[in-house]
């Protein structure tokens, strides 16, 4: 083991990462001379909400790289929902099974994250939205907590082992303010040193009444205020957010944003958009749970099969223009205007597309609105 309790890309790529009873069964099927050739589907049978989004694949794609393997997904940013396979791969059973704990791992942390962010975006309309949570999580796994909220459709992320091309946020903690002998010299320092590309953002709630420190911002030429910790006062974070509106308008600061962060949940965006021009959203995004993905044979051999509670044969999941699906046997052609959402990602161990992060992106914002109507739909059924 390294300097830090963390497996490195070499151990998961040999499938060195995985669960013993994998090695154990392989082994055995070894000495029985049997090496079953099978189609694999990930499936998720319950999802928060009823739908997800899918990241993570190009970890996969990556792990299956040189194997002998056959990868069929969804690309990143594909809008599925329960028992539809997000993706399939073909081969021995024993050259799969050491990597199915990979797989899976790969795809429950990622598309979690990029779900919730999804969520916040459909439900923050035109509000900005940007991840602070990769504090929330391991140090080594950063760059995918970033690239999977940035994928979900954050605005920014803090992280500065997100990917590249990925927009940073974020302007000073609290111990900056405190470093000065007073929040006005901590602000008018910022304003004064930091890089012009920076937005004048001051965070305003350190000492003091959030609406006194915001006004003492304003004064010193913050762009926008940002009120951090609004429930430790325990007091009603709605009506703290409209006093500190009210009282930047009075004075003459309306051009002035508010931004709103610390323990921001999917509910405090919906309550707060109206008010709030920009949310930082921490554990909503960055601890969302994993989607819980099983990984299945569906065919041994060219025949299908399945364990209980599952459908046999491998299968292809049509998109309609309204969003809509029909997951119908691989190979029958699919209802008139549908696109084939599973496409050809390895080939014999040959990577033959890779779609990319930006793509996967731009696939999650133009489902926006369909997402937003499943959140809708979802609350009106709470309620």
């Amino acid at each position: 083991m390294g300097r830090f309790a963390i497996v490195d890309d070499d151990r998961i790529r040999a499938g060195e990462c995985t669960d013993i009873y994998f090695e154990r069964a392989v082994a055995v099927l070894e000495k029985s001379g049997y090496s079953p050739e099978v189609a694999m589907e990930v499936t998720a049978s319950d999802l928060p909400g009823g739908w997800g989004i899918v990241c993570g694949t190009e970890d996969v794609v990556s792990l299956c790289e040189g194997l002998p393997l056959s990868l069929d997904a969804m690309p990143e940013g594909s809008l599925f929902f329960p028992r539809e396979p997000v993706l399939r791969v073909r081969g021995k059973w024993p050259d799969i099974a050491r990597y199915e704990t990979a797989i899976l791992g790969f795809l429950c942390h990622a598309s979690g994250i990029a779900t919730a962010a999804a969520r916040v975006r459909a439900l923050a309309g035109d509000r900005q939205i940007f991840s602070f949570g990769s504090r929330r999580q391991h140090p080594a796994i950063a760059t995918m907590v970033e690239r999977s909220a940035w994928i979900g459709g954050v605005d920014g992320v803090s992280n500065t082992c997100a990917p590249p091309g990925v927009p940073l946020a974020g302007t000073m903690p609290h111990a900056f303010v405190m470093c000065y002998p007073s929040p006005e010299e901590a602000f008018r320092a910022f304003d004064r040193h930091a890089p012009p590309e920076v937005p004048r953002i001051m965070l305003c709630d350190t000492y003091c009444d959030e609406k006194q420190e915001s006004l003492l911002a304003a004064r010193c030429g913050a762009r926008g205020v940002r009120l951090d910790t609004p429930r430790s006062r325990r007091g009603d974070m709605r009506a703290i957010l409209e006093e500190v509106r009210w009282e930047l308008d009075a004075a003459g600061y309306s051009d002035v944003m508010v931004f709103l962060s610390g323990g921001i949940t999917p509910g405090d965006v919906a309550q707060c958009r109206d008010i709030v021009d920009a949310f930082g959203i921490g554990g909503a995004i960055a601890n969302a749970p994993v989607l819980d993905f099983s990984m299945d044979i569906v065919e041994k051999d060219g025949t299908g099969c399945a364990k209980r509670g599952k459908r046999s044969g491998a299968k292809q999941v049509w998109e309609l223009p309204d969003m809509r699906h029909v997951v119908l046997p691989e190979g029958r052609e699919g209802p008139q205007g549908a696109d084939p959402l599973l496409v050809p990602m390895v080939r014999d161990g040959e990577v033959v597309f890779r779609q990319g992060m930006e793509y996967a992106r731009a696939r999650v914002l133009r489902r926006i609105p369909a997402i937003k109507e499943l959140v809708e739909r979802e609350n009106r059924k709470e309620r």
